[in-house]
């Protein structure tokens, strides 16, 4: 009878240790690169699968550099004699057209240059009905050959002056045939932008005297707008001409958008202090219009790539010096299985990151395309429960 009894109440403990057991939980991982987790947390955790993409990634070259412009589109306007600043026809962003005032300059110098040439014009005609003189003379032999060979070269050294003259004047933007044929002395010089652009600066004011050496206004054209890079040494046997350039302007308000440019010119030469070569490269698209010379910028040089295995960004998981991805390795219609993979992150390009798996997966592997930080958090916590 006790023995019948000892049997019904250790029975009715294994029944009522049986009912209080969890149902429908995942089973406890064992190995510590592995998580299991139901079907419900991974709908929850909005987990997608897929497989290895293949893609032509290319290796990336870093440079730093600006905004620029060719010398032949930027120029620095001054006076070719010091003089009186009197009007100031232009102000900083300004577009000019080609041949436009910027500036109006006054100087007795420059009534004294045109006075000259009107006076040496007016002795040429003098000493060239002087040789005709003396050439008649001469050939009547009643003259003295040194009178004529005198008359020759008063002619040729006030012709001389005369062409010198002239081209003062046109350098000061004088017309010399204007001032002959009317003899009208103007007592003020116009300087003039030689090429149509922008107004980049502007350092003079009214009543300022200004002197040849200075740099009075600043005018830029920014059709031919490039990146100037700087490249270290180390990487520049990698830069070739053609290849692509992705590249940021940090100062801009949309900081982050990339822009394309394309290498042009590859520098033959290092800069000793830097050790560094200028690459140029053309812009590309209509985004590159808003840009400013002088903007600095932050490049990536698309060299030379292969076809590599890549995952999206989100699939990769960091942890100290390794990345990982996630693998799955079983599933039933309830739980599904997990395993962590070692990979090496490799360049990444349009959100996707090139890998390469430092231990054997096949390319069928399915691998978690998205929710892989939620997988290691599980598995994080298995492993604290585990402890």
């Amino acid at each position: 009878m006790l023995t019948l009894m000892l049997t019904g109440l250790l029975t009715g403990c294994g029944d009522s240790a049986a009912k209080t057991e969890p149902v429908n939980a995942p089973a406890a991982s064992v190995h510590p690169d592995q998580v299991t987790i139901s079907a419900a947390q991974a709908k929850a955790a909005g987990i997608t699968l897929g497989g290895f993409s293949r893609q032509n990634m290319a290796s990336e070259v870093l440079a730093n550099g600006v905004i620029d412009v060719p010398p032949q589109n930027m120029v620095s306007i001054s006076a070719v004699l010091g003089g009186y600043v009197q009007q100031v026809k232009v102000l900083p962003g300004q577009f000019v057209k080609k041949g436009a005032v910027v500036a109006v300059l006054r100087h007795p110098d420059y009534l004294k240059v045109q006075q000259d040439y009107l006076q040496s014009r007016a002795r040429v005609q003098f000493l060239t009905q002087d040789l005709e003189r003396q050439r008649i003379l001469d050939v009547e032999d009643v003259g003295a050959k040194r009178k004529l060979q005198q008359a020759q070269a008063d002619y040729a050294t006030e012709q001389a002056a005369v062409r010198s003259l002239a081209a003062q004047l046109t350098q000061l933007n004088i017309s010399p045939s204007r001032l002959a044929a009317s003899g009208q002395i103007q007592p003020t010089v116009a300087l003039t932008t030689p090429l149509a652009g922008y107004v980049k600066t502007v350092g003079i004011n009214p009543g300022q005297f200004v002197n040849p050496q200075d740099v009075l206004v600043e005018v830029v054209d920014r059709s031919d707008l490039h990146l100037q890079l700087k490249v270290f040494e180390r990487d520049i046997a990698r830069v070739q001409l053609g290849q692509p350039i992705l590249f940021t302007v940090p100062s801009r308000q949309t900081a982050g958008e990339i822009l394309r440019a394309r290498v042009f010119l590859v520098g033959k030469a290092f800069d000793d202090n830097a050790r560094t070569v200028t690459v140029h490269a053309h812009l590309e698209g209509r985004a590159a219009e808003t840009l400013l010379p002088g903007q600095y910028v932050a490049a990536r040089i698309q060299t030379a790539g292969q076809r590599v295995r890549t995952l999206p960004e989100e699939a990769i998981i960091q942890a100290g010096e390794l990345s990982y991805a996630y693998a799955q390795t079983a599933a039933t219609d309830s739980t599904a299985t997990f395993r962590r993979v070692k990979i090496k992150p490799g360049a990444a390009a349009h959100g996707d990151v090139a890998v390469t798996p430092l231990e054997a997966v096949p390319d069928t592997t399915r691998l978690v395309q998205r929710g892989t930080y939620f997988l290691d958090a599980e598995r994080g916590k298995g492993q604290a429960d585990e402890e």
